[in-house]
């Protein structure tokens, strides 16, 4: 019984790393790709040349994957966590578009979200509850 309750605990604290890790993982992909945008927008970057950019992007995209990487491992049920294969992948997608909407409000306050949006957003949300369901 106590082994199996460790097991239960050691699951939803590696399904709570994962989730946390994603988070942060999209936050550093968001500004991978599309963080550029906006240093161009300030004129910062306008005279790089795109490989420049392409340099710049990857580096923020490596702290990407550090955190990516070590998400899915933890994460995946095949290593003691929580999460199918296609659950990981869903979940991350979620998240992916909140940490994306998050993020663009704030960078480019003038992409506003309208109601297709928010909808496309729930239909997100729900491809989440359907993909855990038994």
């Amino acid at each position: 019984m106590l082994r199996c309750h460790r097991n239960h605990h050691h699951r939803t604290m590696n399904g709570l790393y994962t989730i946390l890790l994603l988070i942060l993982s999209n936050v550093f992909m968001t500004l991978a790709w599309y963080g550029h945008l906006k240093l161009s927008e300030a004129g910062v970057s306008n005279n790089w040349p795109l490989l420049g950019v392409i340099v710049f992007s990857w580096g923020i995209a490596f702290l990407e994957y550090c955190c990516q990487v070590p998400a899915n491992r933890m994460g995946f049920i095949g290593n003691g966590g929580p999460f199918t294969l296609v659950q990981l992948k869903v979940v991350q997608e979620c998240i992916s578009l909140a940490v994306f909407a998050v993020i663009a409000n704030i960078m480019f306050q003038g992409q506003n979200l309208h109601w297709n949006h928010i909808l496309a957003f729930l239909f997100i949300i729900l491809a989440v509850y359907l993909v855990f369901m038994k």
